[in-house]
């Protein structure tokens, strides 16, 4: 039976895997400028963060071709669960009902779409069965 290790990545490594889930694979310089729309970030504090993502196993590097191409080493759906139950227990007192509260109530700033909250409903209706 292999055992997975707990990844526990940094707010700055979750940006960059953002990225690498949605593109699959990318190089550097592409994950740069995507941040770069959302932070002012150096390419050399990039580069720095990828290795040290790649070192711990949050990303493989393809190393093949003279640009070194990156891609997520992680599931996208386990590590949102790890970080949200690690959140539950430690922000909510292990209470999901608490963080659904806090996301949906009328002071979120986050608004669920109509769409959103059907799917909630449907979420609901099926765990009372």
């Amino acid at each position: 039976m292999s055992v997975q290790k707990v990844i526990k990545p940094t707010e700055s490594e979750l940006e960059i895997l953002q990225i690498l889930w949605t593109k699959g694979l990318a190089t550097v310089r592409e994950v740069h400028e995507e941040l770069g729309q959302t932070k002012d970030v150096g390419y050399t504090t990039t580069l720095k963060l990828m290795q040290i993502m790649n070192e711990k196993g949050i990303v493989k590097r393809d190393d093949s071709m003279r640009t070194h191409v990156y891609q997520a080493a992680v599931n996208k759906e386990r590590t949102q669960k790890h970080l949200l139950s690690k959140m539950i227990d430690s922000l909510f007192g292990g209470s999901p009902t608490q963080l659904v509260i806090q996301a949906l109530g009328d002071d979120s700033h986050h608004k669920a779409s109509r769409e959103e909250l059907e799917k909630i409903q449907a979420l609901l209706d099926s765990l009372k069965k």
